[in-house]
């Protein structure tokens, strides 16, 4: 099974990656996050699902952390996604999480990923992913990681695991360069390499085609498969502590 198969997955999400708006669409929603200025998607019918995106599903709260929610209003389900508008290279990408993506609906999706600019790389290119979903099927792990080629034509390269976190928080990182991404999750809150759970070093043989080689806009997202309502009709809210890149350069 293709563990990316997102039907209609991101035909919007170019433009929105770009810094683009829709014709008449208001100016992007902006949430300071970790130091960052992050630009929050809200559009109707869209990719990947496709979902419903909407501003309300996320904020930042007192203590200065990112809340995304799946959220049914008036009987109509909608997501979350929060992105930069400037792009980072390579380095060191980690997020501190608080909530169990392990024990998901098997329709709840949550990424944390670079996504190309249109400039960069067509769709099913230029990607990297750490994401919580078994795409509708429960038999499927819950963790994944996807790497993108840099040119469109490879097929991506997954790693699929299943986490058993031993509580609410949990750290997730992605180091990239141009020959390789170094994938881990750890229990608990850490800059360190305690109490992992999972790791995935991929480092093929072709890099400059297989490894995404530009620097990339990062993005977080918390939506529904396919469009599909939760199984067990409940509203799903993730918190993300903290997201921090150091820069290759930098370590």
């Amino acid at each position: 099974m293709d563990l990316k198969a997102h039907t209609m997955r991101r035909f919007l999400l170019p433009l929105i990656a770009a810094g683009l708006t829709l014709a008449g669409a208001a100016q992007a929603k902006t949430l300071n996050f970790s130091g960052y200025v992050w630009e929050v998607r809200n559009q109707s019918q869209s990719g990947p699902g496709p979902n419903d995106w909407d501003e309300n599903n996320a904020w930042v709260d007192a203590q200065g952390r990112l809340h995304l929610k799946i959220a049914q209003r008036g009987g109509k389900w909608s997501s979350a996604e929060v992105y930069l508008p400037q792009r980072l290279g390579f380095g060191r990408y980690q997020f501190k999480l608080i909530g169990r993506p392990d024990l998901f609906d098997d329709n709840i999706v949550l990424g944390l990923f670079n996504y190309p600019t249109p400039d960069v790389g067509p769709d099913a290119s230029n990607e990297i992913d750490i994401e919580f979903a078994r795409w509708g099927n429960r038999q499927n792990p819950m963790g994944n990681y996807t790497v993108y080629p840099a040119v469109p034509g490879p097929k991506p390269t997954s790693y699929a695991f299943e986490p058993h976190l031993n509580g609410d928080y949990s750290t997730h990182r992605f180091n990239w360069n141009a020959s390789r991404v170094l994938y881990q999750s750890l229990h608990g809150h850490q800059d360190g390499d305690l109490y992992e759970m999972a790791r995935w070093n991929f480092a093929p043989a072709d890099p400059t085609r297989l490894v995404p080689q530009q620097p990339l806009p990062p993005h977080i997202n918390l939506w529904l498969f396919q469009g599909r309502p939760p199984k067990d009709g409940k509203e799903v809210e993730i918190v993300i502590k903290e997201f921090s890149f150091i820069p290759a350069a930098a370590k």
